[in-house]
């Protein structure tokens, strides 16, 4: 019980490290992490066409009221549209704008990659790639438990 609370304690301070840190490294773009978690997951080519509202709380695991706000000042800054979709128009569609692909691909980027690679530093291939593993496997087995106390089903098919 111990270890594993050391575990997940060094999980939530790793956490608010990377809200810290990773908002410090992008806030010349007017950026935090939670915008460069949204703007991440509409520059993916599978959401070229944008990703429903719906369908983005669930790939960045947030409540669609969290999000909500996010996307808004997301909106207002230029960053993303949002249109009613167009197959169904009580869903809404969020997609990266000029704007916000800009920002995304020539200002924060670079960023995001020079702060990868300061925080892996010290970390070989083989520590990245079991690091990931293990994360996946607690990410799998905490899905896995909201599912059984009634949280929403979700496809985690693009991690």
């Amino acid at each position: 019980m111990e270890l594993a609370n050391r575990l997940f304690f060094r999980l939530y301070q790793c956490a608010n490290m990377l809200h810290k840190t990773g908002t410090r490294a992008v806030e010349a773009e007017g950026l935090t992490t939670q915008q460069w978690a949204v703007l991440g997951a509409l520059s993916r080519d599978k959401a070229e066409g944008g990703m429903s509202v719906g369908d983005l709380a669930r790939y960045l695991m947030v409540s669609r009221q969290n999000l909500s706000g996010l996307i808004s000042r997301m909106e207002r800054d230029g960053h993303v549209a949002v249109t009613p979709d167009e197959q169904d128009r009580r869903s809404r569609v969020v997609r990266m704008t000029a704007s916000g692909r800009h920002v995304w691909q020539d200002l924060a980027v670079p960023k995001i990659r020079g702060y990868y690679e300061q925080i892996l530093r010290d970390f070989s291939l083989n520590d990245v790639t079991h690091t990931l593993h293990y994360l996946l496997k607690m990410l799998d087995n905490m899905e896995r438990l909201d599912r059984a106390w009634g949280g929403p089903e979700e496809d985690a098919g693009d991690r």
